[in-house]
């Protein structure tokens, strides 16, 4: 009478997936076509010891070991008050209050161990990230599409004295008033979006300061709460105000905090 023969698992195997970036962190993914013991291709989790050959990173595979991207948002400080004769773009340096509120911001943030630090090329926002990048020797990273909404027009004036001076305009703007001098704010939303989710890509696993304007943290956080597209305005941002964002490698994006402000006490 013949043995019986021992029921052996067919061999998982991991067919090419071209890399395309290396997670610092990721031990375990989840990957496309790995084979089970019925012989069928089915996603799982799997050891990077068991497949060295994949990795976060790879087509196909999803990091959950990676710990989310700390996205660290900080709308820029007070900024003087600017109106050109030619028409020219607006684009006001800190005024004396909004560079103590900067330094402030990045003696708070310089136990964070930041991997990078990201800024708007307006000057105001440039010169709030420069204290934070100082504080942890890292250079600062210009990104065009976190610039704020109205950043062709001939005039700055901070929203709290345009509220006291020019009520209706400021209501107009905070509604979603925008004219010939402000972008559209779907597609600005949507620029903003893109721009943050490269970051996001650019840094698996990592804490990344992202330095720039209200606007622009009003629309990324109305899109992780999904409101509808371009209705971004929801909340004021208050200067040099942190706010965080958790976003982790399977796409969730998880709303940390909202306007952090304890490193302005006294000021």
């Amino acid at each position: 009478m013949p043995l019986p023969t021992r029921y052996r698992p067919p061999v998982r195997q991991v067919p090419h997936i071209p890399d395309v970036g290396v997670c610092p962190q990721g031990r375990v993914v989840i990957t496309e076509g790995v084979t089970d013991r019925h012989g069928t291709d089915t996603p799982r989790p799997v050891s990077r010891r068991e497949f060295p050959g994949v990795h976060c990173g790879s087509r196909g595979a999803e990091c959950l070991e990676c710990p989310p991207v700390e996205l660290i948002f900080v709308r820029h400080g007070l900024p003087e008050r600017v109106e050109t004769d030619d028409g020219s773009p607006a684009d006001p340096p800190l005024s004396e209050i909004g560079r103590a509120q900067a330094e402030a911001a990045g003696r708070w943030l310089a136990e964070e161990g930041l991997h990078a630090v990201y800024s708007s090329p307006l000057r105001r926002a440039f010169q709030t990230a420069e204290p934070i990048a100082a504080a942890q020797d890292l250079e600062i990273v210009v990104r065009d599409g976190i610039s704020e909404f109205d950043r062709h027009s001939d005039s700055y004036i901070p929203m709290e004295e345009l509220k006291a001076t020019d009520y209706e305009r400021w209501r107009a703007l905070v509604q979603g008033g925008y004219n010939m001098s402000t972008d559209d704010p779907t597609e600005f939303q949507r620029l903003v979006v893109a721009t943050v989710e490269q970051i996001i890509e650019s840094h698996r696993g990592q804490r990344v300061a992202v330095v720039c304007h209200g606007g622009v943290i009003n629309a990324y956080f109305a899109h992780v709460l999904g409101r509808e597209p371009g209705d971004i305005f929801f909340c004021d941002v208050g200067y040099t105000s942190i706010s965080r964002i958790a976003a982790a490698s399977t796409g969730q994006r998880s709303l940390v905090s909202l306007n952090e402000r304890a490193h302005l006490r006294g000021m």
